[in-house]
């Protein structure tokens, strides 16, 4: 499921071929294996543009209504193939964790991003996914029992695999229910599946770090991803950790840098009496030990 095979030389194979696999994929019914699907086909799309010419990248990215235009100056053109309206930008590269993405770090002129032609693929890739699993978004009826079969077959593909990256069983000095609510919902979001800001997986990621879990289990934890990259996360996590690099250790970031980056949500009390998500959870541990014992006693007179 990382990826679609190269276009066939048969029109006759390729053509349907589409139609079929978004029939399929949505009848899963599955929501990680549409997502991969798309992020697949996307993927695909990106590299054959990475073979065409300006006007049929132009033309593309029309259709989905980007204010971008080729470079005319011959000397600019040396560089870059397209400006692009800092809007549309926006809109694809804000998902993007590369500090190359950042407007700060763009040529720009009069809001116009000036793009390579593999940077306007890239950027294109991230409308072609969202496109494709709006095609996703179906139910799908009745279908023959051969199709069917298949469609089936393909779920429990599915099941063998994801058996293989489901996070393992959290340490036991590690307690979710002591989390923070800014770290349990970025715990939460990314375990069903779903991306987060690059502040948001840095937080995550050094929290746990923080509180005992394993690099290993760390780097599963983002398998759910429809875009996990193993050799990549686990470079990422272990700098977190202290194990390359400069081998220093990082902290999560402190409450007020979360609430200025808008990961801080549903404060509650513990929340307004710390300024540290460590803090946060050593507290909240604290009153999760002094409450077991009455918990216990309450189970026993049950």
């Amino acid at each position: 499921m990382g990826a679609v095979t190269e276009q066939s030389p048969n029109d006759d194979i390729e053509i349907p071929s589409f139609p079929i696999a978004v029939m399929m994929a949505a009848a899963t019914a599955d929501s990680f294996i549409k997502r991969r699907y798309a992020l697949a086909e996307a993927k695909r799309v990106s590299n054959l543009l990475g073979n065409e010419n300006k006007s049929n990248i132009t033309y593309i990215a029309n259709n989905f209504n980007w204010k971008i235009k080729p470079v005319k100056d011959p000397a600019v053109s040396l560089t870059y193939d397209f400006t692009l309206h800092y809007t549309d930008f926006l809109k694809n590269a804000t998902v993007f964790h590369d500090k190359k993405w950042k407007l700060v770090n763009r040529r720009m002129l009069k809001g116009e991003v000036y793009l390579t032609k593999s940077e306007a693929a890239r950027l294109l890739e991230e409308d072609v996914r969202r496109y494709i699993e709006g095609k996703l978004d179906i139910k799908v009826g009745s279908l023959p029992e051969a199709v069917m079969n298949r469609i089936n077959r393909l779920k429990q593909l599915f099941i063998e695999k994801r058996g293989e990256i489901q996070l393992e069983e959290l340490p036991k000095e590690v307690i979710v229910n002591a989390y923070p609510p800014c770290i349990k919902e970025l715990y939460d979001t990314i375990t069903s599946g779903r991306n987060v800001s690059h502040i948001g997986r840095f937080a995550l990621t050094s929290f746990l770090i923080n509180i005992g879990m394993t690099t290993k289990n760390v780097v599963n934890l983002f398998s759910s991803l429809s875009d996990f990259n193993e050799r990549l996360t686990r470079y990422q996590v272990e700098h977190i950790a202290g194990e390359r690099g400069s081998r220093t250790k990082y902290i999560p970031p402190r409450c007020d840098t979360l609430r200025t980056h808008g990961v801080c949500h549903s404060m509650d009390d513990i929340c307004r009496r710390v300024r540290h998500p460590l803090a946060y959870y050593r507290r909240k541990l604290r009153a999760i030990r002094r409450k077991a014992p009455v918990e216990r006693i309450e189970k026993l007179r049950a």
